[in-house]
């Protein structure tokens, strides 16, 4: 379920298709990716109709409603990375833990519509900042706190990974 794990190796994303969910960061086009937010948070709209999105198909497995909140946040919190990205100078981003969030927020209990709603804004930020990335801001850096370094151009390629991802993990619509 986590999208930060403790080790720096998250490159493998961005050099092979994931042997799981198939995506492939390497055929992303930059000037798509604010329209692939888009379009993923219009299939989360989906899964979130769902009348099953409470039960978890395995008691250690997150149901669809808890990888639907999962995913506004990483929406949220990309985007709000992507922004720091864009105006300071090499940022190290503010740590997140998604499990503690998870219970934190009680994403078992939330409301579908609340969080399709949430999601859609959330991805609609994000991809209104994404959209107004040109040139040499795509290489513009920042850092998490155990020194993994990315450009705007692969925090997008690694976030949309784990968006499509989680999408495997519940069933595509």
């Amino acid at each position: 379920m986590s999208i930060e794990p403790d080790t720096k190796d998250w490159t493998w994303v961005l050099e092979r298709p994931c042997a799981e969910c198939g995506f492939d960061a390497m055929k992303l086009r930059r000037d798509w990716m604010a329209s692939d937010v888009r379009r993923y948070a219009a299939d989360w709209q989906l899964v979130l109709i769902r009348p099953d999105v409470r039960r978890r198909p395995m008691p250690e497995t997150w149901s669809a409603l808890e990888y639907g909140c999962h995913v506004r946040d990483v929406f949220r919190v990309f985007g709000a990375r992507t922004e720091m990205m864009l105006t300071e100078h090499d940022p190290t981003f503010p740590n997140w833990d998604q499990d503690e969030t998870a219970i934190k927020d009680r994403y078992p209990i939330q409301d579908p519509v609340d969080v399709a709603r949430e999601l859609l804004e959330a991805a609609q930020v994000l991809a209104h900042r994404l959209s107004g990335v040109t040139g040499a801001q795509w290489s513009r850096t920042g850092r998490r706190s155990n020194g993994s370094q990315f450009t705007v151009d692969t925090l997008t390629r690694y976030m949309l990974h784990d968006v499509e991802h989680h999408l495997w993990d519940v069933g595509r619509p």
